[in-house]
Order: C-alpha cells, then sequence, then structure tokens
C-alpha cells in the first residue's frame, strides 16, 4: 500500500466535481455515498466517516478536507479506494471553509500512507489551488500524481 500513488486508489467514476452540500456532514455523507458507489465499503462505513469527523476534524488546510472512517469502520472496507469531491460553492468544516474533500477507505493501516501521500500533494498551496479549480476527472487524476524525478529534469 505504501508505495501506491493516491492516483492508482481513484477510479474516474469517483470523481464529483460540481456537488453542493448543506453542510459539513452533508458532505460527508456524499462523499461515503460515492465509496459504496464505487463498491470499496458497505453503507455502514458512512456512519463510521461521521463518527471520525466528531472526534477530530479531517479539515488539513488549503480548503481540503480528507474525510474518512474510524478504526470500527475499517470491517466495512473491501478494498483501499479514494473520492474526490469538488464542492465550487464551498463548505463550512467547523469555521473553515473546504471546496474539496477527499474520501478515504483503507483496510488494516493503509489510511497512515494514504494520508501522508495526499497531505504531501495537497499541502502545497499550488496544487491545492489547481485541485479546487479542477473542472475534469483528469485534471484531478494529474493532480494526484506527485512527479516522480526531480522537476529540473525532463519526465
Amino acid at each position: 500500500m505504501a508505495d501506491q500513488q493516491p492516483a492508482a486508489l481513484l477510479e474516474p467514476g469517483a470523481i464529483r466535481l460540481q456537488q453542493h452540500a448543506t453542510d459539513r456532514d452533508d458532505a460527508i455523507r456524499q462523499c461515503g455515498e460515492v465509496l459504496v458507489a464505487a463498491g470499496a465499503v458497505d453503507p455502514t462505513y458512512v456512519d463510521a466517516m461521521l463518527l471520525r469527523e466528531q472526534s477530530i476534524s479531517t479539515y488539513v488546510g488549503e480548503g481540503v478536507a480528507i474525510p474518512h472512517g474510524t478504526l470500527a469502520g475499517k470491517d466495512a472496507v473491501h478494498r483501499d479506494a479514494l473520492a474526490v469531491l469538488r464542492f465550487p460553492e464551498g463548505v463550512d468544516w467547523g469555521g473553515f471553509p473546504v471546496t474539496v474533500c477527499v474520501a478515504i477507505a483503507a483496510r488494516g493501516d493503509g489510511h497512515v500512507a494514504i494520508l501522508s501521500e495526499l497531505a504531501t500533494i495537497l499541502l502545497d498551496p499550488d496544487q491545492a489551488a489547481a485541485l479546487r479549480a479542477a473542472e475534469d476527472p483528469d485534471t484531478v487524476l494529474s493532480l494526484l500524481r506527485p512527479a516522480q524525478s526531480d522537476p529540473e529534469q525532463p519526465q
């Protein structure tokens, strides 16, 4: 798991770029429903995602939240997967505006490696801004594929 790029866990069908949410819980439910629709989790995982948010915010900065389930919710995960939902109008996330949610479903300790990879990518202000502005799934997938070589070198 640790060597998988976030983009490898993200199917184009799990990218929704024109979502609307009434509040944070609605946004989390929508994230969970996309993971359910992708076959990555059972519907009970959505409740585990809401419980996680009650215990600690999944807001990471730069307008991005990374909702995921509790440890107890791991049994509802069929396979590691991501979903990316963009809320162009923004969602109040405990006092912070969020426009992008990257939902995580991970078995075992897989979420730790995924969170680390995502944080590296999403906490870069330029990449986070590009993700917030993304209009198509290909752009999202390319942003979640970190450069594998020195930026000075041609790819």
